[in-house]
């Protein structure tokens, strides 16, 4: 993954193969990327790169965060639970996500046309971080699969790895194995992930 922002609008995120050819979703989307990246900059944000993708901070917080895909480009808020949303632009970047959390594009016309809103809404948001205002926790209760729960209760050395997990890593395997329709499908991803979680990460992680 790139380590500096300008790698990201030069060549993409690093993240796959399509990197630093004019496949990646960075060529299709550029003029309206660097739209938003003018935006961040301009509303005084300290670009630096997250993930492999532009991240824009303000009081030693994330605030947004810049990313391009096959069908639009997006500015994603942190702390979403925060934000107002007066104008009702905001929507959930995946089915998992618990709050709208970013605002999708498919031209540069349409930044240019948010333009008034997006400044108003990064405001807000480094208002947030200068308050040190923060969102209230709030645990999602997530059924663990059936087929977890009885791997972690016949594989001891599996069931303390998973527990010594944080939180979030937990959450990656409930949500990625119970996302499989089939029984036999969850028996397949506990398998394959075995060694991830034994290794200590999360189930997107390399």
């Amino acid at each position: 993954m790139i380590a500096d922002a300008a790698d990201y609008f030069a060549k993409g995120c690093g993240r796959c193969e399509r990197f630093a050819t004019p496949e990646c979703s960075t060529r299709q989307w550029i003029d309206g990327l660097e739209a938003l990246r003018r935006l961040c900059l301009e509303a005084g944000l300290t670009e630096t790169a997250k993930w492999g993708h532009p991240c824009y901070m303000h009081a030693g917080r994330n605030i947004a965060i810049i990313g391009a895909f096959r069908g639009d480009f997006r500015l994603s808020f942190f702390n979403a639970a925060l934000m107002k949303d007066p104008e009702g632009v905001l929507r959930k970047s995946g089915p998992n996500c618990r709050h709208a959390d970013m605002i999708g594009f498919t031209s540069t016309a349409g930044v240019t046309r948010l333009e008034p809103v997006l400044r108003a809404y990064l405001a807000e948001a480094m208002a947030y971080a200068d308050a040190g205002i923060k969102p209230v926790h709030e645990e999602a209760e997530i059924e663990s699969p059936d087929e977890l729960a009885e791997a972690l209760d016949h594989d001891p050395v599996l069931a303390e790895a998973f527990h010594a997990l944080t939180p979030g890593r937990q959450k990656s395997y409930v949500i990625n194995i119970g996302s499989a329709k089939a029984p036999a499908t969850r028996q397949a991803r506990i398998e394959k992930f075995r060694p991830k979680i034994l290794a200590g990460k999360g189930a997107m992680e390399r």
